[in-house]
Parts: C-alpha cells; structure tokens; sequence
C-alpha cells in the first residue's frame, strides 16, 4: 500500500480541529474521511474500511473508548489502526485507550508537524508484517510455516502457530483475550476463554519454554 492510497478516518466533534486535520493530510495525498461523533464513525468506516482511524477521546453521544470497543467488534475493522486525539494525556487514560485497542496516543493541542510524522509511523507498523519473526532462539517463519527452537523444527497446527505469530508479532504487548479471539478465531467461530489457554498450553510445550507469559485477569505477552 502507497502513502497516497491510505484511506483515514478522523473522528472529532469540534469543526475546527477535523478541518486542520484534514487540510494536513489532504496535503500529504491520503484519501480522508470525516465524521463528528462515535455512531456516525462507526457507520462510515463500515462503509469506508479506513486503515487507520484518528478518534477523538471525549465526544457527545459516544465517547472515544465506547467508539473503540465498537470498532474492534467488527471482523473488516480487525486490522485497522486506531489512534486517540486526546487532552487528558495521563497515564491512566491512556492505558484505559489501549485496553480496548487502540494503536496510539496524539495529545491535544496538536501539532501538525507531529501528527503527521505519527500517522506515517503508524501506517508504516500497520503495513510491515514480516514473513519471518526471531527472538533469541525462537524463529517463527509465517511464509513456510515453521517454527524453530535452537534449530530444531517444531510442527504445529495452524491456530496454535497463529497465536505464537501474533504474540510474538509485538514482543512485550499485552494481547487481550478478546483481540486474540478476534485475530486468531475470528467472529465465524464461537471459542471461549479455555481454547486460549489450552493452546498457549500446548505451545509451551512444545517448545519447551515459557516465552508466552500470563497476565491474570487480561491476557498474554510473548517475552524472552
């Protein structure tokens, strides 16, 4: 995907603030919709299937977490990015942001300059999905798939290989359990919370470690 064929979504109630958003990334060649609060964003990116979402924190009707969590329940949404505009920059909040998703944090007031270069470096994470990921010993090839422990190969079935890839994918993340539901079962297939934990079972197993750490009560981390 080329710079000028990312499609954005900005999300704000205030007029001014989407028009000097707009006019930034316009100028930059994205292909730019509007919406000025939650329950209009959510029906426009349906429609538009952005790649990456700028949401405004505090709006009327729907706030920007309610929005967020809306988003992340829609299969065509899974991997698109979302990054919070916000003025309460703490980390309370922001931390409470990217529980229920989100990519990134732009403070308010903003700065052209840097929400610009922020929404390159996102678009750039978003469109880099390497074949092979490495971690110390770890090699997990996506392209062959196979995975590899010390050189030794190990099999795996695919949603067990798909979970290690997507945790090892963000090293030090805390994956939810309901984003890994998303991302490795999809929403075509019902699982609970024990698939999970079977399959993290299985993995360490495997391969003999425990590189796959639980965070009770939230979820898994791949970490070395």
């Amino acid at each position: 995907m080329n710079q000028g064929s990312s499609k954005i979504l900005l999300v704000d109630d205030e007029q001014d603030i989407l028009d000097i958003l707009l006019f930034n990334l316009q100028k930059e060649k994205y292909d730019v919709r509007t919406a000025t609060n939650g329950k209009e964003a959510i029906e426009e990116a349906k429609l538009f299937l952005p790649d990456l979402i700028v949401l405004d924190r505090m709006m009327p009707f729907m706030n920007g977490i309610e929005t967020c969590k809306e988003l992340r329940t829609i299969p065509e949404l899974k991997e698109t990015a979302v990054v919070f505009l916000t003025a309460l920059a703490d980390e309370e909040n922001e931390i409470l942001g990217l529980d229920v998703g989100a990519d990134d944090y732009i403070s308010k007031p903003i700065k052209p300059k840097l929400f610009i270069s922020k929404v390159k470096a996102t678009l750039r994470r978003l469109n880099t999905k390497p074949d092979v990921i490495t971690h110390g010993d770890v090699e997990i090839d996506r392209e062959k798939f196979v995975v590899r422990n010390k050189g030794v190969e190990i099999s795996l079935p695919r949603k067990e290989f798909e979970l290690l890839f997507l945790l090892a994918s963000k090293p030090g993340k805390v994956f939810l359990r309901q984003e890994i539901l998303s991302k490795v079962w999809g929403s075509e297939v019902i699982v609970g919370d024990r698939t999970i934990d079977v399959h993290v079972r299985k993995i360490r197993k495997k391969l003999n470690s425990d590189f796959i750490h639980t965070v009770k009560g939230v979820g898994y981390k791949f970490e070395i």
